[in-house]
């Protein structure tokens, strides 16, 4: 990972087996407020080293002064130097505070680094503001290149074009 990221006490840190449990809580959290955790979710955030980090992927955290994580994202390599931006969220007491979108500079820088060709998400018409954010750092709505998601949720699918 690049040098850690930092703004009003919060830096970006790579994963560490330590944030593990963080990972999990923080998206669950966020899928039970606007979703359902989905079968795929419980695989994914059950093992991250294995369903997203063995294959190239890597995972952020906004971490806070007192060591706790606030936030996090991760990129998914999906093969051929395609990756997904993914499993974003941040806790709901410091929602607000502009962690997400440190989290996405941290995620896009990071991305520059790695020998990629394309960056994707899937999201929901229901997230206003998330689809806001990824409007205005340079993700623009395409058509899915394939039948189905992953996930019921999704609904949007957009490519990054820096």
């Amino acid at each position: 990972m690049t040098t850690p990221t930092r703004s009003s006490g919060i830096r970006i840190v790579g994963f560490e087996p330590r944030w593990r449990g963080a990972f999990a809580t923080l998206n669950i959290e966020w899928l039970e407020h606007w979703f359902v955790v989905e079968a795929y979710d419980r695989v994914v955030l059950g093992d991250p080293e294995k369903y997203i980090l063995a294959n190239g992927g890597r995972i952020l955290f906004a971490i806070d002064e007192a060591e706790r994580a606030l936030g996090t994202v991760a990129l998914k390599h999906e093969g051929d130097g395609v990756y997904e931006l993914t499993k974003m969220a941040v806790s709901p007491e410091a929602r607000g505070r502009g962690i997400g979108r440190l989290l996405m500079a941290a995620a896009l820088d990071l991305y520059r680094t790695l020998d990629a060709r394309e960056l994707f998400l899937e999201s929901s018409s229901l997230l206003a503001p998330a689809l806001a954010l990824y409007e205005s750092v340079g993700f623009r709505h395409h058509p899915a290149p394939r039948a189905g998601s992953h996930y019921a949720r999704a609904d949007v699918h957009m490519v990054w074009e820096p």
